[in-house]
């Protein structure tokens, strides 16, 4: 294998996580001198129409979460076993599949990277012996990213990983590598900003659903003594207007809306109140950044979620009087966020994105290694659905 190997790697913008999985993993492999790295979000490059109206279900599904209609949320657990996620790949496994044997074979990639779960890539990359490997972005285990024909793949945690092997995944081909993120030349703070600098709490509502519940919880968290709230809305425009304008004779309540410096703000910062998005709670983990979910969506988001609380290293809250009393409390307890950043340090792992390259490099420079029979029948037996999706590999 060449030093500079060609690589393609295939995402979705169906929120921020996946595209800056993807770009971190970019901009790692161009720091190891490997400059044919190309980034194509296979649904809008491949079915442009299709991709709006799915852009635009999901983001209604957002919305309509808080009043109990979340079909994004039922599909997702629906689809979450192998049975589900079968019937979910079987009628999908066309889209993008001339789009990707196009760019396949334009660009003749050494190798193809997914962030994000595209049934297509590993039949079409096995078809033309091309190795492809997916990295998950999420902390919970969803079975459309699992497919027979993936190579390798590149998860957060070792329960995922243990949960793999669990549905017939080799241990060899998994590696724990944690979630790529950006590197902006952050690193973790040593400790909680000073009591002196006051208390900032950062308030992430990038999302379309925040719109229903952001200026309540602003209202109520910037009732905390001490505090000032940083508001960051990213591209939802109409929500910081709406945001601006309300607190705008509040003295202590910032709104910002799309920032490029967010690393920074987060070192700032006393404590963060999020979605559940990898991507955010990776990037807050590795700042060691006390983490605060608010409502988590139906989903990839709850289930992030419930992992980290279980581990200890977020609080979830449904009850926002309830989200107000516990970031009241831990702000004037130094053992609490003590207590809070030990936790985050147990599970993190800033260098995701350098590890995943360097671990992807050394499988290229070395001769392919093709599946074991019995794996394949192992695989087939732990996922019978998808035993027709595994292409005929010679």
């Amino acid at each position: 294998m060449e030093r500079n190997p060609r690589i393609l790697i295939l995402t979705a913008s169906y929120g921020n996580g996946h595209i800056t999985a993807a770009r971190a993993l970019r901009q790692q492999l161009h720091r190891q001198g490997v400059t044919q790295v190309t980034i194509v979000d296979l649904m809008k490059e491949g079915h442009p129409i299709l991709h709006t109206i799915a852009h635009s279900l999901i983001h209604t599904s957002l919305q309509t979460s808080r009043i109990g209609l979340n079909y994004y949320g039922w599909s997702y657990y629906w689809t979450r076993e192998a049975r589900g996620a079968a019937w979910f790949q079987q009628s999908t496994r066309a889209l993008g599949r001339k789009k990707l044997g196009e760019l396949l074979g334009q660009l003749c990639p050494d190798a193809v990277v997914t962030t994000f779960p595209f049934a297509v890539s590993p039949e079409l990359c096995r078809e033309r012996g091309i190795r492809n490997y997916t990295v998950l972005t999420d902390y919970a285990l969803h079975a459309s990213w699992l497919h027979p024909g993936v190579d390798g793949y590149y998860v957060a945690t070792e329960e995922l990983k243990q949960q793999m092997m669990l549905r017939g995944i080799g241990c060899e081909r998994i590696a724990v590598s944690g979630i790529p993120i950006m590197d902006n030349g952050s690193c973790a703070r040593a400790c909680a900003p000073a009591d002196g600098e006051g208390k900032t709490i950062l308030v992430m509502a990038t999302d379309k659903g925040a719109a229903g519940y952001a200026a309540e919880m602003i209202h109520a968290l910037s009732g905390i003594a001490g505090t000032r709230i940083h508001v960051v809305c990213g591209h939802q425009d109409k929500l910081r207007l709406k945001l601006d304008a309300r607190f705008a004779e509040a003295g202590n309540v910032y709104v910002d809306g799309f920032v490029d410096n967010l690393p920074e703000r987060m070192e700032q910062a006393s404590c963060l109140v999020t979605k559940a998005g990898g991507l955010t709670l990776s990037e807050a983990i590795a700042l060691e950044l006390p983490l605060y979910i608010y409502r988590p969506y139906a989903g990839q988001e709850r289930e992030n979620a419930r992992y980290l609380a279980g581990r200890g290293a977020a609080r979830v809250h449904q009850e926002l009087g309830e989200l107000t009393a516990d970031i009241a409390a831990f702000l004037q307890q130094p053992r609490m966020q003590q207590n809070a950043r030990m936790r985050l340090q147990a599970i993190q792992k800033p260098d995701a994105a350098a590890s995943i390259v360097q671990d992807l490099l050394g499988k290229l420079a070395s001769p392919p290694r093709y599946m074991p029979e019995d794996q394949t029948a192992a695989l087939q037996a732990a996922l019978p659905d998808f035993g027709s999706m595994l292409p005929n590999v010679r």
